[in-house]
């Protein structure tokens, strides 16, 4: 029954990591009506100002709930209008997600979330970066990626901590 896709957890995991942290200060790229917007429509979405709203309260509940600073209560509200129904589609059962049009693209977030979860617990989590706000998606076989992004916080990471290292052995 794969109702969630790759597309899916792609939309998720850009969601969670729509509000990094650039020159010291963290950002919201859904803040801004028009880029809220224009991000909803690239992610298959109307971009209507329900549907950034409903993208922004999913993705806050969610981020809590992997950085561990909510329990997965927070995200209840979010599941009362959200329904999975079979549909008979070329000789084949289907699964069908009904949900409010402005609140479509935040259910395949939250059901991304829930079979990440499902299938593969403790891979979706926060960047080991402590001045970073991203997450990742490990999808390695070692499970052992602790970066969003080599370039962006791994690399900077390791050489601030070779620096400190140095400088505390002279």
């Amino acid at each position: 029954m794969d109702v969630v896709t790759r597309a899916d957890e792609d939309l998720l995991l850009d969601l969670l990591n729509t509000t990094p942290v650039i020159d010291g200060e963290q950002t919201d790229e859904l803040m801004d009506p028009g880029t809220g917007r224009g991000w909803a429509v690239a992610h298959g979405g109307t971009g209507d100002a329900g549907e950034v709203a409903a993208l922004k309260h999913v993705r806050d509940a969610i981020q809590d709930v992997v950085r561990g600073a909510a329990g997965v209560e927070a995200l209840e509200a979010h599941l009362e209008r959200i329904a999975l129904r079979p549909v008979l589609r070329d000789g084949a059962i289907t699964w069908e997600l009904q949900a409010p049009a402005d609140e479509r693209a935040a259910a395949r977030a939250l059901l991304a979330w829930a079979t990440i979860g499902e299938r593969s617990p403790g891979r979706l989590r926060p960047c080991a970066n402590p001045d970073c706000r991203r997450f990742l998606h490990d999808r390695s076989n070692a499970n052992t990626a602790r970066w969003c992004s080599m370039a962006l916080c791994g690399n900077r990471f390791k050489a601030r901590r070779h620096y400190q290292r140095t400088r505390t052995a002279d």
